[in-house]
Parts: C-alpha cells; sequence; structure tokens
C-alpha cells in the first residue's frame, strides 16, 4: 500500500468547490490511477482534514497501488507552492501482532440499516453511545478491540453528486486507542476502510505507535 499526503490551497477556487462537493474531490483523486478500478481490484481512501504547524489543509489518501499526482501538481494554485514535497508519497506495509496497542483516527458515517416504504435504506447514527457501540461492533468483527474512544467534530456532508441527489452523510471523527486482536483481519480493515461512502471522504482508519 502507498499513503499521500497532499497539501491544499484553500484559496484555490477548485478545492473550495471540492471541499464542498467531497465525490468530485473523490473523482480528481481516483485521476491519479488507471481508468477502471473497482471497489475489488483497488480500494482508495482518503480523508480531508486540518494540516499542522498552520498549514491549512491536508488531503490524505492511502491506495493499494501507487498513485501518479502529476495532474495535481501541474494544475494551477490547486497544491501549496511553498511547501517542500507536496505532494508526499511513502509506502504503508504494516506489521501487526496480537496485542499490538495502535492509536487510531477515523472519519466514519456511521449508520444503522433500516427500512422505509418497503426498501431497505442506510440510517445515520446521531447519539455519541450509539456511535461508539457502532465502532465497537466494527472492530470486533475487524480483529481490534477500543481501548480509548472519543467521538466529536460531527457535520453533515453534501453528497455533491447528480446521482446521489440530495444525499447528506453524517460525518463522525473517532480518536483513540486500540488493540490488535486478529493482525490477519485488522490489516484487512486497514485496506478496506470502515463503514460507507468512502467515496465521499469516510472509512480511512490511520493507525500509529501508541505510547503512554
Amino acid at each position: 500500500m502507498y499513503l499521500s499526503r497532499l497539501i491544499l490551497n484553500p484559496a484555490n477556487r477548485r478545492v473550495q468547490s471540492e471541499i464542498a462537493r467531497p465525490y468530485e474531490m473523490h473523482r480528481t483523486i481516483m485521476r491519479a490511477f488507471p481508468d477502471g478500478l473497482t471497489g475489488q481490484t483497488e480500494r482508495v481512501l482518503f480523508r480531508l482534514e486540518p494540516a499542522g504547524r498552520d498549514l491549512g489543509l491536508q488531503l490524505l489518501v492511502q491506495s493499494w497501488g501507487q498513485p501518479d499526482w502529476s495532474h495535481l501538481a501541474d494544475a494551477a494554485g490547486y497544491l501549496r507552492s511553498d511547501v517542500d514535497h507536496n505532494p508526499a508519497i511513502k509506502p504503508f506495509e504494516p506489521q501487526m501482532r496480537a496485542g499490538q496497542r495502535l492509536a487510531f483516527r477515523l472519519r466514519a458515517n456511521p449508520t444503522v440499516k433500516t427500512k422505509r416504504n418497503g426498501r431497505p435504506v442506510r440510517q445515520g447514527i446521531f447519539d455519541e453511545e450509539k456511535q461508539i457501540e457502532w465502532l465497537t461492533r466494527k472492530g470486533q468483527a475487524g480483529g481490534f478491540r477500543l481501548l480509548a474512544v472519543r467521538a466529536g467534530h460531527e457535520s453533515l456532508i453534501g453528497s455533491g453528486s447528480k446521482s446521489q441527489g440530495s444525499a447528506r452523510f453524517y460525518a463522525v471523527q473517532f480518536d483513540g486507542v486500540l488493540e490488535v486482536a486478529n493482525p490477519a483481519h485488522c490489516l484487512e480493515v486497514l485496506k478496506k476502510g470502515i463503514g460507507s461512502a468512502k467515496g465521499f471522504g469516510f472509512g480511512l482508519l490511520s493507525v500509529a505507535p501508541y505510547r503512554n
């Protein structure tokens, strides 16, 4: 896998438009990969968040294959030109073991499946306790246990996609500490992401060594 970090220029009109329409940002990201990729041949996950040191916004992208960001490096004003190594790409091959503790961050769209007018739909989870229960279940299925977690920075994200109509996705950022129970399952979750609406910037589970 590969991790990319792109520092965006928040004054750029295209960046501003894609922040409001995350599916358009997804389309821009996918131009860095071969045509015809599907969720079975490639899983590209991304998250937009504030960058450190007053750099503005950073776009984090995790992919199975190595991306080619030349279309953004050549796009006038999309990336900040005053930041070294922008975009930055590095190989990402995590080694996991049972009992390992990792700090994590996840921006997710917690939902439950229900029915509306007899048709299956996804309904957002708005209660913080139930959000954490949702992530706990995802962890149990995905080979990890939550040791500490907090949920915050909640917002409604518009689809920005004609095919999605007026769809809105509830965004919750989880930060905390997890313990690896099943390394193989946990690695699979890292590769494929957690939850729904991955094409809108949800589901990327970022991990780092945990230090007390």
